[in-house]
């Protein structure tokens, strides 16, 4: 297989989105149970997020579809990349604003949210979620995580629109000439 990620299948490519996102899932698993980062509703709602591009990525490579699919598949993971931006983007306003004293904690927990209110209502109590939120507990090479997942968010979507929209030539006929 050509070393060039831009020149693969379009199987290929996604099949290595899926597990970049698996990766990553795991990676904040990790984060969460060994090292002791508890994760804000801001940070559960990016990893669902891409959980769903891990999905979409997933059915993409299992179903190797013509350009019609291939393009669907990669809009529907630019679409949840794109919400998993906006969160982070969200996330970052938090930490980077300075920290209100008498707000407390990053809100309650998304368990309680689900379990105490409607569902369109729970999503808008964790996106005003404060505090927590804000306080930076984890930085590589300066980014902290929403600023990594942000990063991911964005090479990913476009990857995937790049896998989805680019041409490519059938092989099938250029073997045949």
């Amino acid at each position: 297989m050509n070393p060039n990620p831009f020149a693969w299948p379009f199987r290929a490519q996604f099949l290595t989105g899926a597990l970049i996102c698996i990766a990553l899932l795991a990676y904040a698993i990790f984060e969460q149970f060994q090292m002791g980062v508890e994760p804000c509703p801001k940070c559960i709602f990016q990893r669902i997020a891409f959980m769903a591009m891990a999905v979409f990525f997933l059915a993409g490579a299992l179903h190797g579809p013509g350009v019609t699919g291939r393009r669907i598949y990669a809009v529907l993971v630019a679409i949840a990349a794109a919400v998993g931006g906006v969160i982070a983007v969200r996330h970052l306003v938090v930490q980077l604003t300075p920290h209100d004293p008498l707000m407390e904690g990053c809100g309650p927990g998304l368990n309680y949210l689900l379990d105490s209110f409607p569902i369109a209502q729970a999503i808008k109590k964790a996106f005003m979620a404060t505090g927590d939120c804000g306080e930076i507990s984890w930085t590589f090479l300066g980014l902290t995580m929403p600023g990594w997942t942000l990063i991911c968010f964005v090479l990913l979507g476009g990857g995937a629109l790049w896998a989805g929209f680019r041409k490519r030539v059938d092989t099938r006929i250029a073997q045949r000439s």
